[in-house]
């Protein structure tokens, strides 16, 4: 394994990345995160700017790692991390985009599972449609954890979506019909790799804006005001 490392996109070598990492898509974020929360944060990587920090965090050892926007990025990055690092967990802090009426700006939507319009799961050649879906182990301590800081929260699907900028953009009224809560753009390809490698993973998003009322937030509320979704992934994972 540690023959692998460095890989092409992240520049720790092996041993320097905990086998718990939480990961951000704003390498901004990330860093964030490891400034705010970890104690003795390192710098492990900054390879095309996707920074990585270890340090601890209540005396576990925590990794916080970009993984950059859409499913092959965070393709990429989990890939590594659970093949060629020894990654046992990655939770991913995300923001999201409401469909369900009842998600607030600044609620939580916990992945147990994702859907997605991506071809992702192609490669697997499987004689059927694979269901990406979180630890439940996750999903029960991430629930929990946002009842005990009372955060608002719902646990459901999500939508891991290829497109930003649809070309149908009433689309997302088909996916609200089938009780999906929000829409981002990494969970399938993270759960799935994580499948694959037999290894446990969940996306927990803040909810930034809302496709029903047209709610948004600006990207500097997104890279330092989410911090319950913060907070649940620090202390479950």
């Amino acid at each position: 394994m540690a023959n692998n490392t460095p890989t092409p996109h992240i520049g720790a070598a092996y041993g320097e990345i905990a086998d718990k990492v939480i990961m951000a898509g704003d390498p901004l974020r990330a860093k964030f995160m490891a400034e705010t929360y970890l104690e003795n944060p390192v710098l492990y990587n900054e390879v095309r700017g996707m920074l990585g920090y270890t340090g601890t965090y209540n005396g576990k050892r925590i990794s916080i790692q970009g993984h950059g926007m859409g499913i092959p990025s965070i393709g990429i990055y989990s890939y590594e991390l659970f093949n060629f690092y020894g990654v046992k967990t990655i939770i991913r802090t995300g923001s999201a985009g409401a469909y369900d009426p009842e998600l607030k700006i600044g609620d939580i939507a916990i992945g147990m599972g994702s859907c997605t319009n991506s071809n992702y799961a192609e490669q697997y050649n499987l004689p059927g449609t694979f269901a990406a879906i979180a630890d439940f182990g996750l999903v029960r301590r991430a629930a929990e954890e946002a009842e005990r800081l009372g955060v608002g929260y719902k646990v459901g699907n999500l939508l891991a979506s290829d497109t930003f900028y649809s070309d149908s953009p009433e689309t997302w009224k088909q996916w609200q019909k089938m009780g999906v809560l929000a829409v981002e753009m990494e969970a399938t390809a993270l759960y799935m790799n994580a499948a694959r490698s037999g290894n446990k993973a969940l996306t927990i998003c803040t909810i930034s804006d809302s496709l029903v009322t047209g709610e948004v937030t600006s990207s500097e509320t997104r890279q330092k005001s989410f911090t319950a979704m913060m907070k649940i992934a620090l202390e479950i994972i």
